[in-house]
């Protein structure tokens, strides 16, 4: 397996939001630093969707790293299954977990990331990058 060892996380894996994922997450995992990656975010209705990027637009989240490295292949098969990695047959995985370079503050480390494997066509594009921003605009505009 890979010898990275640490996650980048943008929706409900974030602590914001307080969910059963984040509490697995909590578990397994240690808060590095409040992060970014180069790419963009897609609002998908239920969920967060995020497309890598060359240019000089970020996604918002949070690093982490793995509390025991004996535990990180179960660790990551779990968060895979959350994520819709592995696909029945036939079809396509929502998500792909791929190696992504994390900056932190003036810091550079190594991170999985999970990127949208689907169409982002006419789903708006979450300009802050930030899903919890977003959806806390989206609820005081309601």
């Amino acid at each position: 397996m890979n010898s990275i060892h640490q996650i980048f996380v943008y929706g409900s894996l974030r602590s914001g939001f307080k969910s059963p994922a984040f509490e697995y997450i909590s578990r397994y995992f240690t808060f590095i630093a409040d992060a970014k990656v180069k790419g963009t975010l897609h609002d998908m209705g239920d969920y967060p969707a995020a497309i890598p990027s060359k240019d000089e637009h970020y996604i918002v989240g949070e690093l982490y790293a793995i509390n025991n490295r004996d535990e990180f292949g179960f660790a990551i098969a779990q968060l895979d299954d959350y994520e819709g990695v592995n696909a029945e047959d036939g079809e396509q995985p929502l998500f792909r977990r791929e190696t992504v370079t994390v900056s932190a503050g003036n810091q550079m480390a190594d991170a999985w990331i999970y990127w949208f494997n689907g169409n982002i066509s006419r789903k708006p594009i979450i300009q802050s990058g930030d899903v919890l921003k977003y959806l806390e605009l989206k609820k005081h505009s309601l």
